[in-house]
């Protein structure tokens, strides 16, 4: 499996898995960078990385495939990012996650992120209530990695 960075044709449908705001992905996507984990010229995931201070970058939506979860492919592309915001001068990268994403939170936690905020009712606004894991999605869970 390797990375490559996305300049157009962005796989959407894997965009909208980890966050059902087309609005929200047309933003960060023209803000940001977009790279796909491709293997046999197939797309298995997708991350976008924004800058957004001077030292920290944000992967700001990050899904792999439904048929090739489970594969090592998430946490494949959490180092992929982490290791681009290195080489881009960052010192810390950022995510956020619903309260609800209970697999996304153990992985980024693996992978060595730390809680650093929780902002309550993030997802109260968006059209139609999110619903994982049988848990409402309402606040964001921010989580940081010093780049050291």
């Amino acid at each position: 499996m390797k990375t490559k960075h996305m300049k157009r044709d962005f796989p959407y449908d894997l965009l909208l898995e980890a966050d059902p705001s087309s609005s929200h992905i047309d933003r960060y996507i023209r803000e940001g960078y977009c790279y796909v984990a491709v293997e046999k010229e197939e797309i298995m995931g997708v991350y976008v990385l924004v800058k957004k201070e001077e030292n920290t970058i944000e992967i700001m939506n990050i899904a792999v495939r439904e048929d090739r979860r489970g594969q090592g492919i998430g946490k494949a592309l959490i180092h992929d990012a982490i290791q681009r915001s290195a080489d881009h001068g960052a010192k810390k990268v950022v995510i956020g996650t619903g309260n609800s994403s209970l697999d996304q939170l153990a992985l980024y936690q693996k992978c060595h992120f730390r809680i650093t905020e929780i902002i309550e009712g993030f997802f109260d606004h968006y059209p139609e209530p999110i619903i994982e894991n049988g848990i409402p999605c309402r606040d964001m869970i921010r989580l940081s990695y010093e780049i050291k």
